[in-house]
């Protein structure tokens, strides 16, 4: 019932003719009037809601946040949402599972933040409006429980899939508490959270301000360098631990300023956050040190392998096994001389599939991975079961605190003779003195890099380094790796060869 005509009468009678008139009459202009307010809410519904997720738009967003302008600090905070696997869900199973995966998306959203909380702002971004809590304001608890939540697998049409996502958040300041500055400040924290924590939640801080502002001055000055070739390679020498002789070296990126100095690639690391520009470093110094390896070929240097660092991004970008080949293809360097020097980060802290087929398929065209600054990341040991690599070069961390007796001796220790099991091959990075070198070596280890053999050098001071020190390739293998009692075998065969030979012929993979 939404209303009643009724009329009194002082004396016992009906309804007369002309009041049965007036309240047709009313009633009919009262259906009019509910009719239209019924058309105006549909059409402020359809104007301030999502139709494919259910939720308020982005107007219906800019609608309620507006009304938070002006609240207490404390009382309300806001969490940008940004689904990281949409599009190649779309890309793969076509865009039927892309529009089921944001129905999910957004009923968990939903289910976690209240709906009328929750937005779909754009085609993979969602927003919620967090408020307080008997007093308390948590928008990092509700970030995790939204990241739990979406972590369950979800039907999309014919396909299960996880859905991925990376959120931003921020809370008013207590000098400034626009909503137009706190969703600001939001976008800051999500476009941060995407750079170097994607699939988990970063909360604004006025730090991230300089660090955004720093990123977009590194990106800056390398779109100036490539644009004027002043990126350049140098090298750092991999050797032998007890002859000193050069096995390998690694590629290192260098900026060379306006003015002529040398810039090393940490003071300008942060530019490979952007994609585009990670891509073109990476093509840059595939063609320079193409160039290189032809040339050291062609004077007769008996050089084994290069290794190049490869980000994230350039596996994100696409067509990585294309473009090295290219490079190489370009010169004519067969691929074995090339290694591909991936962090842990790079490699699993996302949990992308992606990276690992892109790995596979670059390792059966010849070249080889190693696995860079092995022991920071989480779960090493767990990689080197799942992970198709070569090699492990143990983190300078461990090669720093190591002494006689102590506990980073006995993992690096440990590392060794696992890998050795593997068939993987094993580098120490970051050696200074001639105590570690002496000590790893006496661990195990036959392989070092660091500044106690040499600095990144110029291409022309390597080629020097490698007339004198280049020690020649073993025959090639047929299989990647000895077992131990192969080893064994090898070692009791090659009792009459010198002691650095017989020890040369097990440092797998850095043969040819």
């Amino acid at each position: 019932m939404l209303g009643t005509f009724a009329f009194y009468y002082r004396e016992h009678r009906g309804p007369s003719e002309l009041e049965q008139t007036i309240v047709a009459t009313c009633v009919h202009l009262c259906t009019i009037a509910l009719e239209r307010h019924e058309r105006l809410r549909e059409h402020q519904r359809l104007a301030y809601s999502d139709a494919l997720s259910g939720l308020p738009n982005r107007a219906g967003f800019n609608l309620a946040i507006s009304k938070f302008s002006h609240e207490d600090s404390g009382s309300w905070g806001l969490l940008l949402i940004d689904i990281d696997n949409l599009k190649i869900v779309n890309d793969t199973f076509g865009h039927e599972a892309g529009d089921g995966l944001i129905k999910r998306v957004a009923a968990r959203i939903g289910s976690v933040a209240s709906p009328e909380r929750a937005f779909r702002s754009g085609g993979d971004e969602f927003a919620v409006i967090v408020r307080s809590q008997n007093g308390e304001l948590d928008i990092a608890g509700t970030a995790f429980e939204i990241l739990t939540a979406l972590k369950l697998p979800a039907e999309c049409g014919d396909h299960v899939i996880i859905p991925r996502a990376t959120i931003g958040g921020a809370v008013p300041g207590p000098n400034d508490r626009s909503a137009e500055v706190v969703q600001q400040n939001a976008d800051f924290a999500l476009y941060h959270a995407k750079e170097t924590n994607r699939g988990g939640f970063v909360e604004y801080t006025p730090r991230l301000v300089t660090t955004m502002t720093r990123r977009f001055r590194a990106v800056r000055d390398v779109g100036a360098a490539l644009a004027d070739n002043r990126i350049e390679a140098y090298y750092q020498p991999i050797v032998r631990l007890d002859t000193r002789e050069i096995v390998s070296i690694e590629a290192l990126c260098r900026m060379r300023s306006e003015t002529g100095d040398v810039i090393s690639a940490g003071e300008f690391y942060e530019a490979t956050y952007d994609v585009h520009v990670a891509s073109e470093l990476t093509q840059r110094m595939l063609t320079l040190v193409a160039a290189d390896v032809r040339r050291w070929l062609d004077l007769g240097i008996p050089f084994q392998h290069v290794g190049i660092n490869i980000s994230s991004a350039d596996f994100h970008g696409g067509r990585l096994a294309e473009r090295i080949a290219k490079a190489f293809q370009r010169v004519d360097v067969p691929l074995k001389h090339l290694i591909l020097e991936v962090t842990e980060s790079v490699y699993l802290g996302q949990q992308d599939h992606v990276i690992a087929r892109e790995i596979q398929s670059l390792r059966s065209k010849g070249l080889r991975v190693a696995l860079d600054d092995f022991g920071t990341g989480y779960a090493s040991l767990t990689h080197l079961l799942s992970v198709p690599i070569d090699n492990i070069k143990i983190d300078k961390s461990f090669v720093d605190r190591l002494q006689h007796g102590g506990g980073s001796a006995a993992i690096i220790e440990g590392l060794i003779g696992i890998a050795e099991k593997l068939g993987i091959g094993v580098v120490a990075e970051g050696i200074e003195t001639e105590e570690q070198a002496r000590q790893l070596h006496a661990l195990g280890c036959d392989l070092g890099q660091g500044y106690l053999f040499a600095r990144a050098v110029a291409p022309h001071s390597m080629t020097d380094m490698l007339l004198r020190n280049a020690h020649p390739p073993t025959p090639a293998r047929s299989t990647p790796a000895r077992k131990p009692e192969e080893v064994s075998r090898v070692r009791a065969s090659n009792a009459t060869l010198a002691p650095a030979e017989a020890d040369w012929l097990e440092t797998a993979p850095y043969r040819s």
